[in-house]
């Protein structure tokens, strides 16, 4: 599809740079954080989403994260050889994430570096800004997802 340079998407800034930086950015500073805890923004995100949901079906904890399940399996690899979850068979085909007691000690000790994170962050934004953020940024991977020609 051609573009026209006139249009309000070509004279904008590039999303995926714009996006990517500040994901960096983001995640360096909650690695930073965490990093005592020897665990990635990463892994603490994977964690907490097997928390909310356990056991959780793999499919489902990647459709959560946004994540292939290629990608989703090998993210998974180090948290299970740390012991911090396990994966199993469950009905049919499918896999089950589940969190094992040094899991659940590893968030809850994590938690209070991601709060100060958080706090930092979010905190500084206000509530407003973030919750406003937030849902752009919902959109902006439903659009993302959705794929080519998609639309608002």
């Amino acid at each position: 599809m051609y573009m026209h340079h006139d249009s309000p998407a070509a004279s904008a800034a590039c999303a995926c740079t714009t996006l990517r930086k500040a994901a960096r950015a983001v995640t360096r500073a909650y690695d930073d954080a965490l990093a005592v805890n020897a665990m990635t923004t990463a892994q603490f995100a994977i964690l907490r989403y097997i928390a909310r949901g356990e056991p959780l079906p793999l499919s489902r904890l990647a459709e959560q994260l946004a994540l292939d399940r290629t990608s989703l399996y090998r993210a998974l690899a180090p948290i299970e050889a740390k012991g911090w979850a396990i994966v199993a068979a469950g009905e049919g085909k499918t896999k089950l994430a589940s969190l094992t007691a040094a899991g659940r000690a590893a968030i809850a000790t994590a938690e209070t570096d991601w709060e100060g994170v958080q706090e930092r962050i979010v905190g500084a934004m206000g509530k407003e800004k973030w919750v406003e953020l937030e849902a752009a940024l919902q959109l902006v991977t439903e659009l993302a997802q959705r794929g080519p020609g998609a639309r608002a």
